[in-house]
């Protein structure tokens, strides 16, 4: 190695080294060493933010496997809205999930631990891990928030999918899911080259604010509810993140980038940078009804005013919806990754769910856990 090196420095030797925080895990690059390398000059500022900076925007050859990822992805989803049915374990559908990604389309690995919550748990962010395996049991009428991803020659996919267990919606579900789903198309319809980031989860705020308002939700004027940052009562996260290699991607917050904003929902923003074509995110709103940020806006007289409390009380356990899709920023706006494969109204969710409910699906009489207890 130092043999190699020292015919390619010359004089200088000169030789960069990779290291560097991750600004979405906080964890630092391993630097590189190898025997020999007292005698060059070593320089560990420069590559790392150089090379995040490459992985942000896509080559051509990236874009067809993402494309891929994130089909193979849409249709293992509509397999799991097909083959649920009430009584069934949350891992059932998680192991549907990737049963369907790898036997059809090839793709061995998640991109991350899946979440498939119901009901209560659709509330809860990164359910899914270990401490909560996926293993509540689906009961009738619930929300179901399945956020799952498949992953292909490392490159990644990141969908959420949200329907009710039984495959039909309530108003209620109705109301919440059309808030997030119009929150979603408003920055499908704006994202274009030059556009902030952070305005674009501004915007989700205030679209889905509007429609909760409709809904007899919240009430007020809606230029005051985003003044108290009345949004991320209901999506305490960010609007979505950078995707490639890791399905949260690097590059968010470089040297020379947009620093993190401060508000609560829009410090969670996982990169506050201006878009660029051939920069690959996930669009994916929520909204969530959690008891303690619940709790503390209706202790809060700045944004209690604008809750409802009855409405809110009747909400409490919902649980949550989100909608999350795969996003290419092209020259004049955006292009979906998974091609329009996803059914996202309520209509074409119903309608294939209503077709998934005319088969037979196997369903176990004696789910795992179940049987160990015997």
């Amino acid at each position: 190695m130092s043999d190699v090196l020292h015919q390619m420095t010359g004089a200088t030797g000169s030789v960069l080294t990779l290291r560097g925080v991750n600004t979405d895990s906080g964890k630092t690059t391993l630097e590189a060493a190898f025997e020999g390398i007292s005698q060059f000059r070593i320089d560990n500022s420069v590559l790392h933010d150089e090379i995040a900076e490459c992985r942000v925007t896509k080559t051509k050859a990236e874009l067809e496997v993402l494309r891929f990822a994130a089909t193979v992805s849409a249709a293992a989803h509509r397999a799991v809205m097909r083959k649920i049915r009430p009584g069934m374990k949350e891992y059932q559908l998680e192991a549907i999930f990737q049963h369907h990604s790898y036997y059809h389309g090839g793709c061995r690995h998640q991109a991350y631990t899946n979440i498939c919550g119901s009901g209560c748990n659709a509330a809860v962010l990164h359910y899914g891990h270990a401490g909560a395996p996926n293993a509540r049991t689906v009961s009738d009428g619930e929300i179901c928030l399945f956020d799952m991803g498949a992953e292909y020659y490392c490159y990644t996919s990141d969908i959420t999918c949200s329907f009710p267990a039984n495959g039909k919606f309530t108003e209620d579900q109705k109301a919440i899911y059309n808030a997030v789903l119009s929150a979603s198309h408003a920055v499908m319809e704006a994202v274009k080259p030059g556009v902030s980031w952070v305005e674009m989860h501004r915007l989700s705020y205030r679209t889905m604010l509007a429609k909760l308002k409709e809904a007899g939700i919240v009430q007020g004027d809606l230029e005051d509810m985003m003044k108290v940052n009345l949004g991320a009562v209901f999506q305490p996260h960010g609007l979505g993140h950078l995707l490639g290699l890791d399905v949260h991607d690097v590059g968010g917050y470089l040297e020379d980038n947009p620093p993190r904003p401060q508000e609560a929902g829009f410090r969670s923003l996982r990169t506050a940078r201006v878009l660029e074509e051939n920069m690959v995110l996930t669009i994916e709103p929520g909204c969530y009804f959690i008891d303690h940020l619940l709790d503390q806006a209706l202790a809060n007289p700045a944004q209690a005013q604008f809750l409802v409390p009855e409405a809110i009380a009747r909400f409490r356990g919902f649980g949550g919806i989100r909608i999350e899709d795969d996003i290419v920023v092209t020259a004049d706006g955006m292009e979906d990754l998974a091609q329009g494969t996803i059914p996202r109204t309520v209509e074409e969710i119903e309608e294939l769910m209503a077709e998934g409910q005319q088969a037979d699906v196997f369903v176990p009489q004696l789910h795992a856990q179940e049987k160990l207890g015997q």
